[in-house]
């Protein structure tokens, strides 16, 4: 136990038990999600869009561990909003634990995290989808490439805005690194920690299919 620990202990953001962020008896009640189509959002085997929802530039499926509410969406408000990088830590572990136990997990894949406008950055310190999208990589033995998108200017949080909002604020926002030539890459594994509307994740994907990618596929913390 660190002197932190001692003068700011740690407490489940759920229950306030002390000891985690994120303890045993608040991940167990954590609901576990069925895979389904990224854009008709019903059931779907192994996350796969279905193919009638397909679109030229759209992404070819999803994968999302758990329902966005609870202790997960506590976790994740925590690490955008109060910029706490130990509960990242603890997030990212358990995430990897039940992503590793997935039957819908695909194989293969160059894992490349959404990135966050530079001045946003800046400020937080930190991108949680780099953070913990290279702790996945790492875990899943796939490529890592943190800078292959850029976010070419701020914009309102998406989490403020309706549907058709989501979509307007996020249109040609993504551009991708010139120091990377795509047409050789065959799949990416688009990691963000929330599917909402998929707004972001499919912006992001339209991006990088124009760009020469062949298949890209959908991968986040919660739903």
């Amino acid at each position: 136990m660190s002197i932190l620990d001692l003068i700011f202990p740690k407490t489940c953001l759920e229950c306030k038990k002390e000891g985690k962020y994120l303890c045993d008896k608040c991940l167990v009640k954590a609901k576990i999600l069925r895979p389904v189509c990224p854009y008709c959002e019903k059931a779907s085997i192994d996350g796969f869009t279905h193919a009638k929802c397909r679109k030229k530039y759209g992404l070819d499926g999803l994968t999302s561990v758990w329902d966005y509410d609870g202790v997960i969406k506590k976790a994740i408000m925590a690490l955008k909003y109060k910029y706490s990088t130990e509960v990242g830590k603890e997030l990212s572990e358990n995430y990897i634990k039940e992503l590793l136990t997935r039957s819908d997990l695909v194989r293969g894949g160059v894992l490349v995290p959404i990135p966050i406008h530079w001045y946003r950055e800046n400020v937080r310190g930190f991108n949680q989808s780099v953070e913990i999208g290279e702790e996945v990589a790492t875990k899943l033995n796939r490529k890592f490439i943190p800078d292959l998108l850029i976010k070419k200017k701020s914009t309102t949080p998406q989490a403020t805005l309706s549907v058709a909002e989501r979509k307007q604020n996020l249109e040609g926002v993504f551009t991708v690194n010139p120091h990377y030539d795509l047409n050789s890459m065959h799949f990416v594994l688009l990691f963000d920690d929330v599917f909402t509307t998929g707004s972001t994740l499919k912006e992001a994907a339209k991006v990088l299919k124009r760009s020469g990618v062949k298949k890209v596929w959908g991968l986040t913390i919660a739903r």
